[in-house]
């Protein structure tokens, strides 16, 4: 009796072993594929399913999500410059080749290395360091074109294909960052060239302006002193009769003479002037400033008629 209770109670746990193996879960995104006795017969989607106990069994399950797969290849550039390049290799399982994903494939992060590897070996030898940071999306768009007609045939689609980094090697980039500081120094003492040219330009066109705008007032102040020292002698002939115009010149001459010493004494900054008082020297001095002034009147005289002209 008691032999047969153990015997039944096996029998139970055994049947509730196999009722419970008949059932199997499957998570979102993921697949399962099911074979009976060895030989492919199902995918099984999200969900509760039920197997044949023993006959049945889950193969494996695979993912359906975007995976990613960061390739790092060494390579050399056209300008012999060895660099580290990272490529993002986007993947995913087609949902209707689960078979050919599972079943044709081992391991394809082992094959999609191996794509980009030689894709990426084939092009960066061809181009200069330069032209591999400018033109990192060719090389992305060939790695996607190649592993697109490749990993379709085993039930993958390339998403995307991203060259997400160019490392060359350390002094290159220090050569690298010194050019171009180099370069930014050359533009800057450019420019502090151009605008240190733009002030001399503008300070000389100021000069000269200024230097002419002072000649015409040394010419105008001349022409109102020639102007004085006529209308002075004028008077003068008018008011004494018998005089001449060399007499009342040197008349007027001397005044403004002893004038201008009396201002200069009176100053408390004046220096001491020597000036010839003896009739000779005062006869030169007269003469020299009558010949000067009929000089400038002359000069004055050929302005007018100049100005009439024109």
């Amino acid at each position: 009796m008691e032999a047969g209770l153990i015997v039944l109670a096996v029998f139970a746990v055994l049947a509730l072993i196999v009722l419970f193996s008949s059932f199997f879960t499957v998570e979102q995104q993921t697949a399962a594929l099911v074979e009976r006795f060895g030989k492919f017969t199902r995918v099984a989607g999200a969900g509760l399913h039920v197997k044949i106990p023993i006959i049945e069994r889950v193969a494996g399950r695979i993912n359906l999500r975007v995976q990613q797969l960061d390739v790092t290849v060494e390579t050399k550039t056209l300008d012999n410059v060895f660099v580290h390049t990272v490529v993002a290799v986007q993947f995913m399982v087609v949902p209707e080749k689960v078979y050919d994903a599972f079943y044709r494939l081992d391991r394809p992060t082992v094959q999609i290395t191996a794509y980009v590897f030689d894709v990426v070996r084939a092009r960066v030898p061809k181009m200069e360091l330069d032209d591999v940071f400018d033109r990192k999306d060719e090389i992305a768009i060939a790695v996607k074109q190649e592993l697109s007609g490749e990993m379709d045939n085993f039930g993958y689609l390339i998403v995307q294909a991203l060259v997400t980094d160019i490392d060359p090697d350390k002094k290159v980039k220090e050569s690298m960052n010194e050019i171009n500081a180099a370069k930014r120094l050359r533009e800057a003492a450019q420019e502090r060239g151009e605008a240190d040219k733009i002030l001399k330009v503008k300070a000389a066109e100021a000069e000269a302006e200024s230097k002419a705008l002072q000649g015409k007032g040394i010419a105008d102040q001349r022409r109102a002193i020639i102007d004085g020292l006529r209308e002075s002698v004028d008077q003068f002939a008018q008011s004494i009769s018998g005089t001449t115009p060399e007499s009342i010149m040197q008349l007027v001459l001397m005044t403004q003479h002893y004038d201008t010493v009396k201002e200069i004494g009176a100053s408390s900054r004046a220096n001491t002037i020597f000036v010839p008082y003896s009739p000779g020297g005062m006869t030169d001095l007269a003469s020299q400033m009558r010949e000067a002034l009929i000089s400038a009147n002359a000069a004055s005289q050929g302005m007018g008629v100049d100005d009439q002209s024109q």
